[in-house]
């Protein structure tokens, strides 16, 4: 994995140069190098090449990788969050991205509740209501929000999209900044801080940067052509 050590380099130059662009300070934002579907050896060298951020959308994917791996990588899960996986989850991953829904962050406020912890939590909206993914409607996130705050033991960091597929990165600049305008509007209407945006992937995460980007999702402009796991647990092949 030589050449993904190269592509981290360059992904974050990258970054630099976006924000750079847009008047930000490169620490603005976080990097995540989403190693879903990438073996453990693979995560390894990005991590020693000084990557610490790493995203799985998987916890039974990623719980044998976490075991075997550095203590010190930060791990983010960045996937749908299923309720009966939520005890495994907590524990496991520093930032969770993608609660969807009021149910489920109660169910994870109850779970953080018995195992001691303060997770911090992204809010999923699904800014262009795609029938075929998760996340609050804008309106509906609004309206939840008293209630989500009420929840005591979650440490709420921002809001997380994922833009409909489009041909450029330029098509998806409308829904970050309806993220970004949906975020400020919701902290001077509630009074909350709320000063995560995770938005942007391999495709278009310099577009999302200059809208506001604090946490990128970057996989296969890091890792390269994405891996499918085989039956097995260490069998591992091209798509």
């Amino acid at each position: 994995m030589v050449e993904a050590v190269g592509r981290l380099g360059l992904v974050r130059a990258r970054i630099r140069a976006a924000c750079a662009a847009s008047g930000r300070e490169a620490d603005a934002v976080e990097l995540i190098a989403v190693s879903k579907t990438y073996p453990a050896d693979a995560v390894r060298e990005v991590f020693e090449a000084g990557q610490v951020v790493f995203g799985e959308s998987r916890q039974q994917e990623a719980a044998p990788k976490i075991a075997v791996l550095p203590a010190a990588i930060r791990w983010h899960f960045i996937g749908r969050v299923q309720r009966n996986k939520v005890r495994k989850l907590l524990p496991a991953f520093e930032v969770i991205h993608a609660l969807d829904s009021l149910r489920l962050a109660a169910a994870v406020n109850e779970v953080a509740a018995e195992l001691g912890l303060f997770p911090k939590v992204f809010l999923q909206v699904n800014v262009a209501g795609e029938a075929s993914k998760g996340g609050f409607e804008p309106a509906a996130l609004d309206e939840a929000m008293e209630a989500l705050l009420g929840l005591e033991r979650l440490e709420i960091q921002g809001l997380m999209t994922i833009p409909p597929e489009g041909p450029d990165a330029e098509t998806a600049r409308p829904w970050f900044e309806r993220l970004r305008t949906l975020r400020d509007g919701l902290e001077l209407k509630h009074g909350v801080s709320l000063p995560g945006l995770s938005m942007g992937m391999s495709g278009d995460f310099e577009v999302a940067i200059a809208e506001g980007a604090t946490h990128v999702r970057v996989g296969s402009a890091i890792f390269g052509t994405r891996l499918a796991r085989v039956e097995g647990e260490l069998g591992w092949k091209p798509i």
